[in-house]
């Protein structure tokens, strides 16, 4: 049975990459290399911008439909969704305002199959963010099953500021009490690619191997030396993940503190 509906069937690349903002990584080169890349999606995170502020024609890629959900709060967030194909439908947010104006959550939807760009909150700044990331990861998982029990065929893309297991990230066992590897965090994780949530983490179907990163600090030599985290993932539902056919996590070039990664479906 296809998964191909409405004008998505047969092979596409999907690319998603925090850009820790939009306009530093055009200026590192980010659009000359997407140029050459033939995704039929890109999902971008952390705008760090105002559409009144992408007047620039780099900002909208003339082989692609272009789709901002800039945060309310300048300079913060904002997420990004780029199409091939024009969507049948775009919908920015959940309707959850609190988590709606911090521009995390961006949707095209292809007939049944639905493409997300997602950035869920970062609990580094302190306790009262980490709160706000543990309400935001309670409200989410429900809202998931419920989307997927549907019928609805997914991808997910984005940072969701979390490594999921010790071989997701260099020093696991320095950080098991710090964000983005703590233990609720973990086990929320485990929720959603576990008998509860049902979906599947893409990237591991085709890639298990060790130091596979996507984020690395700009503290000390944390590049140079590899010593990152896994916290972009495409997350999909069980038959588009049985679709994957390769995943790559690009860092010839830096655009930002995180890496493009890169997976290729057929949806045939």
């Amino acid at each position: 049975m296809s998964i191909g509906v409405g004008s998505i069937i047969g092979p596409m690349r999907v690319i998603t990459c925090n850009l820790n903002g939009i306009r530093s990584a055009a200026r590192k080169g980010f659009f000359h290399w997407l140029r050459r890349q033939k995704a039929d999606v890109v999902c971008l995170q952390e705008l760090k911008a105002q559409v009144d502020q992408l007047t620039d024609s780099l900002f909208w890629p003339p082989s692609f439909h272009c789709y901002y959900h800039p945060a309310e709060r300048k300079g913060y967030s904002g997420v990004g969704i780029y199409c091939r194909r024009e969507p049948d439908e775009v919908i920015e947010g959940i309707g959850w305002p609190v988590f709606d104006r911090e521009g995390r959550w961006i949707e095209a939807r292809f007939g049944n199959l639905c493409l997300v760009s997602l950035y869920l909150p970062s609990g580094s700044s302190g306790e009262a963010r980490q709160q706000v990331k543990f309400e935001v990861l309670d409200r989410l998982l429900p809202y998931l099953v419920e989307r997927r029990q549907t019928g609805q065929e997914m991808i997910l893309c984005g940072d969701l500021n979390i490594a999921h297991r010790k071989e997701d990230l260099k020093n696991w066992r320095g950080n098991q009490k710090n964000s983005g590897f703590l233990p609720e965090e973990r086990a929320w994780m485990d929720r959603l690619f576990g008998a509860e949530g049902g979906f599947v983490d893409a990237f591991r179907r085709v890639n298990q191997e060790t130091d596979q990163y996507t984020w690395w600090s700009n503290r000390g030599r944390a590049r140079e030396n590899n010593v990152g985290w896994r916290i972009d993932y495409q997350v999909t539902t069980p038959a588009v993940a049985d679709r994957v056919r390769a995943a790559s996590i690009y860092k010839r070039k830096w655009f930002s503190d995180h890496a493009p990664l890169i997976m290729d479906y057929d949806l045939d």
